[in-house]
């Protein structure tokens, strides 16, 4: 059977082809995390930010939708999360992003302007997003010539999987700069960012999330606030962790199963009625089988996750030997050239003649 799956950055903006297929579709939803709302209420307090006062009502008495957004990378999610808040009435009047042609072809599709540089953004938006890369990227879009020029009373919303460290870092700088930042940390998928239903982890201040938690709930099904800056990238880091634990024991097991010469489908079944059922089981055994590896959540991304969760666990001094042997297969299959296939293609790697 030949392998699939390359991500197709040509085909849309979010980077990833999503087949049609009702058995597909199932999967997709399943991917979407099944937990439930959490959040703290907190005291209603008297502004810092010019732009949003503490009911989250602009300061010239605009409402909610009507304040501007701007959104900094349109990658997976990035892309699909600026088309939601547009659907839902939000002002999205700029976007920005390395690829200047996607940048482009998004502003023409929702009706905004392509920034040229960063500070663009930030001075025609009252709230960005940021979806960027790495820690590397995410330090490099916060400066002071690029989102931190005139920032004073802007709000930041980063959503990108970073390191706990940078999110405290660019925490620092916004506050030294008169704005804020959140982190509004994503459990979810390219299917529940268009439409509305991510689960976010929140980290910052309390007040600034309730100013924009309306903004928030467009595109959340659930919202759990975790803690101070930097708490709910730990969280993140951990959940990652886990789940890329299961996805790497999952294609061990149907690959040993293999070997065995099993009827994997029945296995499968077996698994899902027993200890050995997950949610991942339930979203990436089909691809595995099927060496269907469209890229839902790259496997280069769970090789910086689960990175990301190993050096918490170093900087804690806990022993996490089976995270790291997760690490290293995503690292493996980055070495075969294939990170950017969906981190189901782990399976690549244990099903005997696929790798060879």
């Amino acid at each position: 059977m030949e392998l699939q799956g390359l991500c197709h950055p040509q085909r849309n903006c979010c980077g990833c082809t999503v087949r049609s297929s009702d058995a597909r579709s199932r999967r997709i939803l399943n991917r979407e995390s099944a937990v439930g709302l959490c959040r703290v209420s907190p005291a209603v307090a008297v502004s810092r930010n010019p732009r949003v006062d503490s009911r989250g009502q602009p300061a010239h008495g605009r409402p909610m939708s009507q304040l501007k957004i701007g959104v900094v990378g349109l990658g997976r999610m990035g892309a699909n999360m600026a088309r939601r808040m547009k659907d839902c009435g939000h002002q999205v009047v700029v976007v920005h992003d390395v690829r200047s042609e996607v940048a482009a072809s998004v502003a023409d599709e929702l009706g905004a302007n392509a920034a040229a540089d960063l500070a663009e953004v930030t001075a025609a938006a009252d709230v960005v997003f940021t979806v960027v890369t790495d820690d590397e990227a995410m330090r490099s879009i916060f400066s002071t010539d690029a989102l931190l020029k005139d920032a004073e009373g802007t709000v930041f919303i980063n959503c990108a999987t970073v390191s706990p460290a940078v999110h405290a870092e660019v925490g620092e700088l916004c506050e030294a700069h008169g704005a804020h930042s959140l982190e509004a940390c994503m459990a979810s998928s390219i299917p529940q960012a268009r439409e509305g239903t991510l689960y976010l982890m929140i980290g910052g201040d309390p007040e600034v999330f309730d100013r924009v938690e309306p903004l928030l709930k467009d595109l959340a099904k659930s919202l759990s606030y975790i803690g101070t800056t930097g708490k709910a990238a730990q969280v993140k880091a951990l959940v990652n962790m886990v789940m890329n634990i299961n996805t790497a024991a999952l294609a061990e097991g149907l690959g040993l199963g293999a070997a065995l010469g099993l009827d994997l489908e029945k296995l499968c079944e077996v698994f899902s009625q027993t200890g050995a059922n997950s949610r991942v089981l339930e979203t990436d055994s089909e691809d595995m089988l099927a060496r269907d590896h469209d890229c839902f959540f790259s496997a280069a991304h769970a090789a910086k996750d689960s990175g990301i969760a190993n050096d918490l666990a170093k900087q804690a001094g806990v022993e996490v030997p089976l995270s790291l042997a997760t690490e290293a297969q995503y690292r493996r299959l980055i070495e075969l050239g294939k990170g950017e296939l969906d981190k189901s293609a782990v399976a690549e790697l244990t099903f005997p003649g696929r790798n060879e």
